[in-house]
């Protein structure tokens, strides 16, 4: 068995499918006022309307955890689309990573298998 599709608690669907298809590139489908599919994430998904639920490794919720090839592109596209960095860059075994949340609150990471840009600690 593998894991086939993310459900995702969203505050404001409309800045949801704005902030993920800029950043990302993500495609949205919706059905109705409080559920709608995103595909072309690397796994396919929803994000259900919910006021106030969200998703973070605080209240012991997963890491949704995606790959980026240019990691401070993409930390400066999710700053400017809303987003808010909660963990800084950081080195790990397997390489760089960053933790941040959505405008919705929801934390995901972004990690990458190239080393600390010069600088950051």
């Amino acid at each position: 068995m593998k894991i086939d599709y993310l459900e995702i608690p969203s505050k404001d669907m409309r800045v949801t499918e704005e902030f993920f298809t800029s950043v990302f590139g993500w495609r949205f489908e919706s059905y109705g006022p409080e559920y709608m599919v995103f595909w072309g994430a690397g796994i396919n998904g929803g994000f259900y309307f919910h006021p106030d639920l969200t998703c973070t490794t605080a209240t012991g919720s997963i890491l949704p955890v995606m790959y980026s090839e240019n990691i401070t592109q993409t930390q400066t596209a999710i700053v400017q689309a809303g987003g808010e960095i909660v963990k800084p860059l950081f080195a790990f075994p397997g390489g760089i990573r960053f933790h941040f949340t959505d405008p919705n609150g929801n934390e995901y990471a972004i990690w990458s298998d190239a080393k600390l840009p010069t600088g950051i600690c």
